[in-house]
């Protein structure tokens, strides 16, 4: 649900026929990037994916990829070092809306990525991670990365 204010100082509630979700795709100097494999009792369980998580009312797309960051593998990461990428759509939510995933590449932050919330992480070849079964979603944002790998410039910062 979200609050709009019109011109005339109205409010009104309008619900949103999708959903934004942020998903980061973390990769290392060596070439190998990071999946996190779905946890047992979870939509889309043993499957693999960009980590990430629903976009808050209260924020923009790449305060969530921080904060999902921190959340789902424990490394903290600044916006600076959060470029975006592409983004797929389709699919639905549990609630029934409709999903845009808006996926960012992370080139720097500090700790270890760990799959806190559930699931195992992995560093794979782009090859490797194309290979993974994956939702569908996930399977488009692959495709799209890895065909354009090389073209986003890279950035740095102390998180």
């Amino acid at each position: 649900m979200v609050e709009i204010e019109h011109v005339d100082g109205k409010k009104s509630d309008m619900t949103l026929g999708w959903m934004a979700v942020v998903a980061a795709a973390l990769h290392r100097d060596d070439g190998r990037w990071l999946m996190h494999q779905r946890p047992l009792g979870k939509h889309h369980a043993g499957l693999w994916e960009f980590p990430g998580g629903k976009v808050e009312a209260n924020e923009i797309p790449v305060e969530s990829v921080v904060r999902e960051m921190a959340e789902e593998l424990g490394i903290a990461c600044c916006a600076a070092a959060c470029t975006p990428t592409g983004f797929a759509e389709g699919g639905t939510a549990s609630n029934g809306q409709a999903l845009v995933i808006l996926l960012y590449t992370v080139s720097a932050w500090q700790g270890e990525p760990q799959a806190l919330e559930g699931g195992v992480v992995g560093w794979f070849t782009p090859e490797e991670a194309l290979a993974l079964p994956k939702p569908p979603l996930d399977v488009m944002l692959a495709q799209r990365l890895f065909q354009n790998l090389g073209s986003g410039p890279n950035a740095s910062c102390q998180a």
